[in-house]
């Protein structure tokens, strides 16, 4: 049985809260915006400087963790997903939401960039044994899955209610919810003790490039790889995804919402496996040979002649496509010191994320103006030569973490 301190339940809850209200955020926004009248190209350009406000914020604010306090960075980050649903639910206005998104505090894709996985990566590994690390972090992302899996039914909401009560209302109402979820996540953080933060001595280091010392260069070809998966998963976040089914079939709020429970419950059943295939075949294997099947079903989907189809290709992909989440998670702790943990998941978050902003806006202009299907094959494609890249250049260095006979790792 896993054993994690009070500190670690307290981080898991917090990112649990806040990813039910990114559940119903991540599938609704695009409809939401379609709704008022923006166009396609305007939808991916808000979607892409939420995701450009969440690499900034990590930026400044993963870098300075550990010297600030991770507490102090963990509330401050809940406090500005707060005042964001809060510009949402009072404007429609695209400057004010273009201003609400660059807090950097709202998510559009079907998981979490930002600074508060970046900040809580490096502090759940002092939450538990370190034998137990990778099945730590799949119940770290298990709860969040489950939770992204509820918001989206949530989603729908809006439809559900539209004879007896006004769509808009409805959709304020949603957003005021997700400003009240950002002020519990801040509250939560409150209650964290003292033992989340780094030694002194670790704070009192001279900052190295990055604030990374002999891990320097495998945490930046790392970070350099998975930035090629993020740009590639950017061109296919979930919210675009519920728009390309909008648009391709017809369906609304109140369909999309049960379709994206049920592939955020796939995911989330995917989790629980991860622990087993990882001990099984190693973190590397699991990382890539899950990934790959994956991402030949994502370039299938616009391929599908039905609703019923593409929604099926759509279900089986999530039952693969998260399965590297934890298993990169702990590969990426265990490759470096532990005073070089905050650094490593900021640089590699930080990487993601700003891959990741860039690439919904180019979505949106293929979806107005190109063609409907060609996010799904990019982001396919770019993601299989992620997966071979990160294959052929890891394969061979070995984790600093098995001379100490860490099973669950190797």
């Amino acid at each position: 049985m896993i054993s994690i301190s009070r500190d670690g339940w307290l981080i898991i809850g917090a990112r649990t809260l806040r990813s039910f209200a990114f559940g119903f955020f991540s599938v609704h926004i695009a409809l939401y915006l379609r709704g008022l009248g923006y166009d396609e190209a305007q939808i991916g350009l808000l979607l892409s400087i939420a995701l450009g406000g969440s690499a900034a914020l990590t930026i400044i604010l993963s870098g300075v963790a550990d010297r600030w306090g991770r507490r102090r960075v963990l509330i401050i980050c809940g406090l500005l997903m707060c005042a964001a649903g809060l510009v949402f639910a009072a404007s429609d206005n695209l400057v004010a939401l273009l201003l609400a998104a660059l807090t950097g505090a709202v998510s559009v894709t079907s998981s979490e960039v930002g600074a508060f996985i970046a900040v809580e990566q490096a502090t759940l590994p002092q939450t538990a044994p370190h034998e137990q690390r990778t099945t730590l972090f799949s119940l770290y992302n298990f709860t969040s899955y489950a939770a992204l899996a509820v918001g989206a039914l949530a989603s729908g909401l809006p439809d559900f209610l539209r004879g007896s009560v006004a769509p808009v209302t409805t959709q304020r109402l949603l957003y005021l919810g997700y400003g009240m979820v950002g002020a519990a996540v801040a509250l939560l953080y409150t209650r964290l003790s003292a033992a989340v933060e780094v030694q002194d001595e670790a704070v009192k280091k001279p900052l190295l490039a990055l604030g990374l010392g002999p891990s320097r260069a495998i945490v930046l070809r790392l970070a350099g790889l998975q930035s090629v998966d993020a740009f590639a998963g950017g061109l296919v976040v979930q919210s675009l995804i519920a728009l390309w089914l909008n648009l391709r079939f017809g369906v609304g709020g109140d369909v999309l919402g049960v379709v994206f429970f049920f592939a955020n419950l796939c995911s989330t059943a995917s989790l629980l496996a991860a622990p087993a295939i990882a001990r099984r075949i190693g973190l590397l294997n699991a990382m890539v040979f899950t990934h790959l099947p994956s991402n030949l079903l994502l370039m299938l989907i616009p391929l599908m002649p039905s609703f019923e189809l593409a929604v099926l290709t759509l279900l089986l992909r999530q039952c693969l496509s998260q399965m590297d989440v934890p298993t990169r998670q702990a590969y990426t702790m265990a490759l470096v010191a532990p005073d070089e943990r905050s650094a490593a998941a900021g640089v590699t978050v930080v990487a993601r994320a700003v891959a990741n902003a860039i690439s919904p806006s180019l979505s949106g202009i293929a979806l107005r103006y190109v063609a409907l299907g060609l996010p799904f094959i990019a982001g396919g494609l770019l993601k299989s030569g992620y997966d071979i890249a990160l294959y052929f250049t890891f394969r061979n260095v070995p984790l600093p973490v098995e001379s100490e006979g860490l099973k669950d790792l190797v």
